[in-house]
């Protein structure tokens, strides 16, 4: 079983002009599992209701898959309703403190003596989207891209990218199409990539339950969103495959 803890990452944030504070949550693998390490890193980005229990057990998953992982909490600086406009803004230029937040963590693994190989970006949402804005110059060794707005100026964004494996679900109307483009320009740059959608799929589908307001997820069950099981095995196979053969773990 693995390892977690709560950490605070605010002093290496602070050299970096980042969030103050800075919080984590980082999971280690299981040393009956998968040795006494170090093992590859993985940041995990969190989706727009912040860092709860769902990113937490992506972060968990990640860990029993043999994955040194830390999940930042972009919203460390007041909470989400304070912090998501700034975040959608920076998510939006290309630039700004979530950025910065994320390359703190990705640091924060780099100088871990537990972690060894290549670490990787994993987002979901609003997080999918940071996780392919850092494909390309932020160090990343893989990005897994589970519905996230693809950018307008994608072919320029991937240029020079990390591996992608991404997962959309065919029933999440605002991103239709969107598989589709990102693997076609993905492909166009040359980069390496698994691109799926699923047609029975919504958004926040690899979710383990419902998240979000209690008063919203009625609604949010109409409009196909939450939890798919099936797809959602289909998906986790694929990224911790993908995982494993680029950042040089033990498959």
């Amino acid at each position: 079983m693995a390892t977690t803890q709560d950490i605070d990452l605010s002093e290496r944030s602070a050299e970096r002009g980042g969030s103050q504070p800075l919080r984590g949550y980082l999971a280690r693998p299981s040393q009956d599992a998968h040795g006494p390490g170090p093992w590859p890193g993985v940041v995990v980005v969190h989706e727009i209701f912040g860092l709860d229990e769902q990113a937490r057990g992506h972060a968990d998953r990640l860990a029993a898959a043999g994955f040194l992982t830390l999940a930042v909490d972009l919203f460390s600086a007041g909470g989400a309703r304070r912090c998501l406009v700034s975040t959608m803004r920076a998510l939006s230029r290309g630039e700004g403190r979530a950025f910065t937040d994320i390359d703190t963590g990705r640091e924060w693994l780099e100088r871990s003596p537990d972690q060894a190989g290549g670490i990787g970006i994993i987002g979901f949402c609003l997080g999918g989207g940071f996780a392919l804005m850092t494909a390309a110059g932020h160090g990343f060794d893989a990005a897994s891209v589970n519905y996230g707005f693809p950018p307008k100026d994608l072919d320029a964004r991937v240029e020079n990218a990390c591996p992608v494996v991404a997962s959309y679900g065919g029933r999440d109307r605002p991103l239709r199409g969107a598989a589709a483009t990102l693997d076609t320009v993905l492909t166009r740059a040359g980069v390496v990539h698994d691109v799926k959608e699923y047609p029975d799929a919504g958004h926040g589908f690899l979710n383990f339950a419902p998240n979000g307001p209690r008063v919203l997820r009625p609604l949010f069950k109409v409009a196909g969103m939450g939890p798919n099981p099936v797809a959602a095995d289909d998906a986790w196979r694929r990224i911790e495959t993908f995982f494993h053969a680029n950042l040089k773990g033990d498959s």
